[in-house]
């Protein structure tokens, strides 16, 4: 493994929002960008919980300079987005669709004007359909068309764009679309899914390697982590919850920052994965973990388990709930101080290995909307951003490196399987209209960040 010199993540801390393209920007056949997965996978009748679509979203492709001039009553310094690769290379390769890339130029340079650092993820699941039904990411070509696409944006944006994330979280897409099927491509793989793992991580160390080649400034990944906590102390409970744990945080991270798997998953992963692992580790200037709450897990038992409100079909070797702490509307439970312990972590697994740490997402789903008076008064998610950025700054007082904070999300937005039936935003969005009306929590956050730059 070729492990690059520590590179700062930002000049100065990054206080942030951010968002993904098939989740707000709409226009889904305009202007050439052709089919995702997820087009198709909402095309399926019963896959999309209120059986809705991407295809207006909240309209941004038509009103980002709208959104942009938000960011600016809000304050933030960075904006993380995605770029949608079927709006760039609508089959997923080659001929360039110059029109895509023209939006991504608009945004950026309102971005900049506004004052607001562009930082964006390349890949947030939207896969070309052609790429997917050519085997998706459980091939391996894949990683290497996605190598190709990341030259294509990068040698239109990198002369302004200085920090980019490669892939938003490889296990989501992993284990929800690819072993059991609730995200698209909607595949139902179980244990056999894991190459579509380590084929992700490839992408990302081909396209890290594309990006330093043109000369970016950083690079970082968004990577989802939830600490996992036994059911019981018996040994069939700390077995299970061993096991979830290499899934869940340590088979990714390990092969990003080691550039190694954990030993015990190596059979499930295709022959000959870890000869591409100097192809991966050792290429991050910053490490983006994605913090939503912790997971109880314990040995197998009867009936049906849920994890973050997906039901696990049985045959798995573990379950999982978490109960006793307050819960966000999605059933998501808030327990702040699982993101110091999941910070600190990382910090006791790497040590000196690992680069500085950037919260790529935190946030919550509450489905307060406007009032008799216009406003919307969502108590419930300030005291929710209060309690994480006060666990942040416990794992920063214990000696985390940590150089930034992406609040999920600006907009209410296009919440995948469950369609428009859960509501992140700081800004919350009539989907009917589009109108967008700043939350209670949007000023709240917007006098964090002022107090927090001086």
């Amino acid at each position: 493994m070729t492990k690059r010199a520590p590179r700062s993540a930002a000049s100065e801390f990054w206080w942030g929002t951010a968002t993904s393209a098939y989740q707000i920007e709409g226009a889904t056949s305009v202007n050439g960008r052709g089919p995702s997965t997820w087009d198709t996978f909402c095309a399926e009748p019963g896959r999309i919980a209120d059986g809705s679509t991407g295809e207006v979203s909240c309209d941004h492709y038509r009103r980002y300079a709208e959104d942009v001039a938000l960011m600016g009553e809000l304050g933030v310094n960075a904006y993380r987005f995605s770029i949608a690769w079927p709006r760039v290379l609508p089959t997923g390769v080659g001929p360039v669709n110059d029109a895509g890339l023209d939006f991504y130029d608009r945004l950026v340079d309102a971005l900049l004007a506004a004052g607001v650092t562009p930082v964006p993820t390349l890949f947030h699941w939207d896969t070309p359909q052609p790429l997917e039904d050519a085997g998706g990411w459980l091939g391996r070509d894949i990683a290497h068309r996605f190598a190709d696409y990341v030259d294509v944006v990068a040698a239109r944006l990198a002369d302004r764009v200085h920090d980019w994330i490669t892939i938003n979280e490889p296990r989501e897409l992993t284990m929800l679309g690819y072993a059991l099927g609730v995200h698209a491509p909607g595949r139902t793989a179980m244990f056999d899914a894991l190459p579509a793992a380590h084929h992700l991580l490839l992408g990302h160390g081909l396209a890290a390697d594309a990006l330093h080649a043109a000369g970016v400034a950083t690079v970082g990944v968004a990577a989802s982590h939830a600490p996992v906590w036994p059911a019981s102390d018996e040994p069939a409970d700390t077995d299970a919850a061993a096991l979830f744990d290499l899934l869940d945080n340590w088979l990714f991270a390990d092969a990003l920052v080691r550039g190694s798997y954990p030993e015990d998953l190596l059979p499930l992963l295709p022959p000959g994965a870890t000869d591409d692992l100097p192809s991966i580790g050792g290429r991050l200037d910053w490490y983006g973990v994605n913090y939503y709450n912790p997971i109880r897990v314990g040995a197998a038992v009867a009936g049906a388990d849920q994890v973050d409100g997906i039901t696990l079909p049985e045959g798995l070797p573990f379950s999982a709930d978490i109960t006793g702490v307050p819960m966000t509307d999605f059933g998501w439970p808030v327990v702040p101080e699982g993101l110091t312990q999941m910070l600190r972590l990382l910090v006791e697994r790497y040590g000196d290995d690992l680069p500085p740490l950037v919260i790529t997402e935190n946030g919550c789903s509450y489905a307060d909307g406007p009032g008799p008076d216009g406003r919307v008064h969502d108590v419930r998610r300030i005291d929710y951003l209060r309690d994480h950025l006060g666990a942040l700054d416990a794992a920063v007082s214990a000696g985390v490196d940590v150089r930034g904070y992406f609040c999920w999300s600006l907009l209410d937005n296009f919440e995948w399987a469950e369609g428009y039936r859960q509501r992140f935003g700081l800004v919350h969005v009539d989907f009917a209209t589009g109108t967008r009306t700043p939350k209670d929590s949007f000023g709240w956050y917007a006098e964090h960040i002022r107090a927090a730059r001086g």
